[in-house]
Formats: structure tokens, C-alpha cells, sequence
């Protein structure tokens, strides 16, 4: 799949320029490249666990992927720092999305892969304990069933559903009202690209 070989390309590249060093690697893509769920996730997303110049930082992030692909958004927003890459030998653009609520989470260090392509990416990731709170949180505030599927994929590798009671009856509320079209639809477009 080529969206995996430009994924990986980006990481490598990001490790390579050292820019990675105050991140560290979630969502759907990271459980895609380094834990095998089996979906399409569409960008990169990361946290800053580590504070630095955030304005400094992007504009150098900037210049540094401009080098590489052309950047058809790149934005620095409140919560997040925003691109949008476009490389001629990729299909489709990729977008990278680092918030910047410098969470406390825990980490490890995996490697990101694809069958697709010859690169491999050390990386430093959220724990799956971790990621499974972040996606409860998701769900519990944009109701999107990639969410729930994630949480299903870690639920299958032994990772507990910690939530408090209250938390978990909003769980079974939201996946009450799932509808037919989030399941044929929704998930259908996840699991088909």
C-alpha cells in the first residue's frame, strides 16, 4: 500500500532530522504500523511530552518537510500543529497532527513497519494502556466508530477497558446509537482503503 510506504518515508524523515525528540507517536496510524490493526487511518498524530519552543520548533518543522514534499497546509493553531504533505510519488496527501496539551502518558519504544515497504522507524509511542484511555476519551466526545473498533483491536490484545462506571455506561450509551450506516458505511470506508 503506498499511503503505508509514505507514512513511513515521513517517519524516518522525522527521526532523521530529529524532530521526533519531544514527541511521541499515537492513534490509529501507530496502532496500524507497529501494533497490525487492520484499518485505514488517514494521518499521523502526535503528542509533545516534552516542552520546547513550539513557534521555533514548527517554523523549523516547516522548513525542513518544504525540503521534501510540498506542504499544502501547515498551520499553527492553539491546540495543535498542523501539515499537510503531497508528494508526486504518493497518491494521496498526508497530514500531521501534534497537539500540544504536552500530555503525561507512558511510553515505549516500538518499531513502526509495513509489509509495503523496506523501511523500518524506531519510535517512541504510547503505551496501548494509554491509547486505550485516549480513544475511551475520543469516542466519549466525537462518537466515531474507528474509535470503538480500536478499542475492540486492544480489548483483543488483553488491554483493559479502564474507565470508571460512569464512563463505561457513556461507552454503552454511545455504542447503543451506533446506526446501521456507521457500521456499513463508516467502518466499511476503514476497513476498504
Amino acid at each position: 500500500m503506498k499511503q503505508e510506504q509514505f507514512e513511513l518515508e515521513v517517519l524516518d524523515r522525522l527521526k532523521s532530522g530529529r524532530f521526533l525528540d519531544p514527541l511521541v507517536f499515537g492513534g490509529g496510524t501507530m496502532l496500524r504500523l507497529c501494533h497490525e490493526l487492520n484499518r485505514y487511518s488517514v494521518d499521523l498524530d502526535f503528542w509533545i511530552v516534552r516542552r520546547t519552543d513550539e513557534a521555533a520548533w514548527f517554523k523549523d518543522l516547516k522548513k525542513y518537510l518544504s525540503g521534501f514534499y510540498t506542504l499544502t497546509d501547515g498551520m499553527n493553531k492553539r491546540y495543535t500543529l498542523l501539515f499537510e504533505l503531497r508528494s508526486p510519488e504518493y497518491p494521496r496527501k498526508l497530514k500531521l497532527e501534534i497537539r500540544k496539551d504536552a500530555r503525561s502518558v507512558r511510553t515505549e519504544q516500538m518499531i513502526a513497519y509495513s509489509a509495503h515497504s523496506n523501511l523500518q522507524v524506531l519510535l517512541t509511542v504510547v503505551t496501548l494502556e494509554d491509547m486505550m484511555r485516549s480513544k475511551i476519551e475520543a469516542f466519549l466526545d466525537r462518537r466515531e466508530i474507528r474509535d470503538l473498533f480500536d478499542m475492540e483491536f486492544m480489548l483483543k490484545k488483553g488491554i483493559a477497558l479502564a474507565a470508571s462506571k460512569e464512563d463505561l455506561e457513556k461507552l454503552r450509551q454511545g455504542i447503543k446509537s451506533m446506526t446501521k450506516k456507521d457500521y456499513s458505511v463508516k467502518l466499511g470506508q476503514l476497513l476498504e482503503a
